[in-house]
């Protein structure tokens, strides 16, 4: 069975990029370049999945939405 899980990926000021998984508390990475940092992140999430099996656990899928919000004039 293959998982899928939503990463919000950011461009750090610093250079480089951010990427978290927001279904894992604490559950981020970052990298040079996008595929360095979406590389990083499965990694990270293969972690939070085994701690979960450890605890004997079962993921809990928040429900997330994008939402656009007009501001201004």
């Amino acid at each position: 069975l293959r998982n899928q899980f939503p990463v919000i990926l950011e461009e750090d000021i610093d250079g480089g990029y951010v990427v978290t998984c927001p279904f894992f508390e604490g559950c981020y990475s970052q990298g040079d370049t996008i595929e360095e940092a979406l590389k990083n992140i499965k990694e990270v999430i293969l972690l939070c999945l085994e701690e979960l099996r450890e605890r004997r656990q079962k993921i809990s899928f928040p429900k997330i939405g994008l939402h656009l919000v007009e501001v201004g004039e």
